[in-house]
């Protein structure tokens, strides 16, 4: 590995901090107005009169009625978050960041919210079920379930969720593939393919990932990608992906929302308990299994989440530093990394230097400047070889 001389790092322009400082209050503001439906649904008993809608519409059927009432309550959400993602929409294009059309922005609106309507309504439906079978012990059931779940999605995302927004084909260049394919191997993964990923039918970004469970693992590389970088930098790239998998990342982050989801559902359940208790609102009804409930449950969980994501940030950015390490112990040199950076950055316009603030709060990567800088050093501190002078 051959040291690297210090590159001056460019300055964020004013578009780019305006960029980022507005996806930003997008994001909290979609946040809030979901928090503050879930309070009104509870406090004016709205949640009542949805639930006897839902009786009434399924006539007293109650696992169609779980599912008419998530309906209405998903139906209602989008319509509050949709000025949001209509800004969203028109930000990405005022930025040059988007080449998806009305219509296609639209259609994958529409899949989105069905997609999600359908998991959401599973789950809920699940959990409702348990209730009425185990109104004791449901949460621990429950939470047993939403793991196996969990653990089976992502498998199964890279071949039955992801193609439902996105084509891929298996990588064309077959040097690529196979040099992609030897560093996988390098790492101890065994690779099942490697595929284009056709992004830029929707945007300009860049991104890549190594994605899946077990058979489905493969790597994916977005056509935009490929057309602006060097074989070294999509190989630094993905050095640092699989560099999750050398550190055991992936089980580490099995392993942590395991831990949160045990205490996500017990808490679930000792607030239910202690609200219903004390009639706080007296529109829920004492059975746990009233899914005029849902709310409460939701808002428990959306709490729970804003309050750990800090945590769960500097986690990720640990493991993001950890990554990073092994993709500059791995490459014949650093610079392909740092260049691969710069071209992210410029590419995504992102932030190269948040505030710290920013970082810490809303960040799963360390900045792009940090991690150019933390290569910089890496590289200059290591052992040179020594050049034999001729006499």
């Amino acid at each position: 590995m051959t040291a690297t001389n210090s590159i001056s790092q460019p300055v964020d322009s004013p578009a780019v901090r305006r960029y980022n400082r507005i996806q930003r209050w997008l994001s909290m503001a979609d946040m809030a107005i979901g928090f503050a439906l879930l309070v009104v649904l509870l406090v004016t008993g709205w949640t009542g009169k949805l639930r006897d809608w839902a009786y009434s519409g399924a006539h007293q059927h109650y696992f169609l009625a779980v599912f008419l009432y998530v309906l209405m309550f998903a139906i209602i959400s989008k319509l509050l978050s949709a000025p949001f993602d209509i800004v969203g929409y028109r930000l990405e294009h005022q930025y040059n960041l988007s080449n998806q059309r009305v219509g296609g922005w639209l259609w994958d609106e529409c899949k989105g919210w069905l997609l999600n309507l359908a998991l959401g309504s599973l789950m809920v439906e699940i959990v409702y079920g348990i209730i009425r079978i185990a109104p004791q012990r449901w949460w621990i059931i429950a939470w047993a379930v939403f793991i196996g779940l969990f653990l089976l999605m992502a498998q199964l995302a890279p071949v039955v969720l992801m193609p439902i927004f996105y084509k891929f084909k298996p990588l064309e260049n077959d040097e690529l593939r196979d040099r992609l394919t030897k560093l996988g191997e390098r790492a101890g993964t065994r690779v099942r393919g490697v595929y284009e990923w056709n992004l830029s039918e929707k945007t300009k970004k860049a991104n890549a990932a190594l994605t899946g469970l077990g058979s489905t693992r493969r790597v994916i590389l977005s056509d935009t990608l490929l057309e602006r970088y060097t074989d070294d930098e999509i190989e630094a790239v993905l050095a640092h992906e699989l560099g999750h998998h050398v550190h055991r990342h992936i089980l580490q982050s099995i392993l942590t929302q395991v831990g949160i989801t045990f205490f996500g559902f017990w808490l679930v359940n000792q607030v239910l308990r202690f609200v219903i208790a004390r009639n706080w609102f007296p529109v829920l009804d004492p059975r746990l299994y009233d899914f005029a409930n849902l709310p409460l449950m939701v808002l428990v969980v959306t709490i729970l989440s804003f309050l750990l994501m800090p945590a769960l940030n500097a986690l990720s950015r640990h493991h993001e530093r950890q990554a990073d390490r092994y993709a500059w112990e791995n490459l014949p040199a650093v610079a392909p990394f740092i260049t691969s950076m710069q071209k992210l950055a410029d590419q995504n316009l992102e932030e190269r230097e948040p505030s710290r603030f920013v970082e810490w709060m809303f960040h799963s990567h360390p900045s792009i400047g940090k991690r150019v800088a933390a290569a910089e050093t890496w590289a200059n501190q290591q052992p040179q070889p020594e050049v034999q002078q001729l006499s």
